[in-house]
């Protein structure tokens, strides 16, 4: 050991010096770290809102969009499938859509914001097949309603406001996504006015 007088100055330097460098690097370790638990720029973009331009939607298309990996449909109602609509409601599992398979603005008659506008998750709420669009031709499945969809896996049946009909295996209506009108000819599916 050696004799000489010891440089508090010195050592107190070098403690500081190691602790801010330490510091410094522990925090350079952990900031990658904790961005990793951030969803991934491909999980964000998959729940993100998809915005659907109606400008060339004719009356009585479909168009489909896919949001959250879900096919969407996004239907032109004419003024014959809206009357439709009200000649079956008595053959209908849930007319009055009470239960929660649309959000609060889309729980009317038509289940939508605006009737000649249908928006809808295209999936069957029994096993999770996709019903198919049969216009003209739903006569066959249902007197005097011409319009509809037909899952063809079980046989569910569902109606242009996608409400289910009874004594099919499908046990709830079709689910309207959130979504909102940006303008006239511009849908966001999957964010709602005023719902953040």
């Amino acid at each position: 050991m050696s004799n000489a007088p010891v440089d508090n100055g010195r050592r107190r330097f070098l403690t500081i010096a190691t602790s801010v460098v330490g510091g410094v690097g522990a925090a350079g370790a952990a900031v990658p770290f904790i961005a990793s638990w951030n969803p991934s720029e491909r999980a964000k973009s998959a729940g993100a809102p998809v915005e659907v331009d109606i400008s060339k939607l004719e009356p009585g298309q479909l168009i489909r969009v896919e949001w959250r990996g879900k096919p969407v449909w996004v239907i032109s109602r004419t003024p014959e499938m809206l009357e439709q609509m009200k000649a079956h409601e008595d053959q209908l599992r849930d007319p009055a859509s009470e239960e929660p398979q649309q959000p609060a603005s889309a729980t009317n008659e038509y289940r939508s914001k605006r009737p000649e506008i249908f928006v809808a998750v295209g999936i069957c709420t029994h096993l999770g097949c996709s019903p198919s669009f049969l216009q003209g031709g739903f006569g066959e499945k249902v007197e005097g309603t011409d319009d509809g969809f037909f899952c063809p896996c079980h046989g569910s049946k569902f109606d242009m406001a996608g409400r289910v009909f009874q004594a099919v295996p499908a046990p709830l209506n079709l689910e309207v996504p959130p979504y909102t009108f940006i303008d006239e000819t511009t849908i966001l599916v999957g964010e709602e006015e005023g719902v953040a």
